[in-house]
């Protein structure tokens, strides 16, 4: 198997992000949340044999079974950790493996940034002789939080990147299901929902850097929103309208768990 060299970068992004130039933080601050991943493991079901599609630095792959993982970033390969999952350089829309390949496919927060996702979803269907689990954003909900408040142009921008979820389950066949992701308070996984209740995170450039989302707001917006954020939060004025949020010990907001089965 040609997992590629980490180092050796694609000329051109994969995606919709160049994580080649963007991407450094990720392993730092996207670790895996220990409840969102039992969602995904239970999910996976008794398979054990695992493909991780669009895999990063090695989130959430399960430690008890043979995983392999694809991913085109030289620069997520490379901060893979020590020990982790052979990391096949390829693209969810070709992957390089037969029919039924693997017990179950995973792809989590990624379909979004892919150049076609219906061809990748569909060859995670083709790949996969079990589940095929997906988390995702449900685009409708996206910008349902206080965040968008300050930056409405970036959740206009969000909302567009992500597939409607009953598209994507159109995609995998008829038994497959979505259900709400509920994050918790102290969520240790890094996206932007994570931090529904600690917005002083998002004042941090290293936060922000490891949320795609940024890259898509205009400059002078995103400023001036954090401008705004900031002072709201020395005034006491964001804790007057959403400091509850401070002792929520989750929150229910766009991540969708979807799984397909055969």
């Amino acid at each position: 198997m040609d997992t590629g060299h980490p180092l050796s970068a694609r000329p051109v992004p994969a995606g919709d992000v160049d994580y080649e130039a963007t991407g450094s933080g990720y392993a730092a601050n996207r670790r895996p949340d220990p409840r969102i991943a039992a969602m995904i493991h239970t999910a996976l079901g008794d398979a054990r044999t695992v493909l991780n599609v669009g895999a990063g630095t090695g989130s959430y792959e399960p430690s008890d079974r043979e995983v392999v993982a694809v991913e085109p970033s030289a620069q997520m390969r490379a901060q893979r950790p020590p020990g982790s999952a052979p990391a096949v350089d390829a693209t969810a829309e070709d992957l390089p493996f037969a029919n039924r390949a693997f017990d179950a496919v995973m792809a989590i927060v990624t379909i979004h940034q892919w150049r076609d996702w219906k061809r990748g979803l569909r060859e995670l269907r083709r790949v996969s002789s079990g589940p095929v689990v997906v988390v995702t954003f449900d685009p409708e909900l996206v910008a349902a939080w206080w965040l968008a408040e300050y930056l409405p142009g970036l959740f206009r921008a969000e909302a567009t990147r992500y597939p409607p979820i009953d598209a994507i389950c159109d995609v995998l066949g008829p038994r497959t299901t979505a259900v709400p992701v509920p994050i918790p308070i102290d969520c240790t996984d890094g996206f932007t929902e994570a931090f529904y209740g600690r917005p002083e995170a998002f004042l941090n450039p290293e936060v922000r850097a490891a949320q795609s989302a940024w890259q898509f707001a205009d400059p002078a917006e995103a400023a001036t929103g954090l401008s705004r954020l900031s002072a709201d939060l020395s005034s006491g004025r964001w804790d007057a309208r959403h400091g509850y949020l401070r002792t929520r010990q989750e929150f229910v907001g766009a991540v969708r768990l979807i799984v397909g089965l055969p």
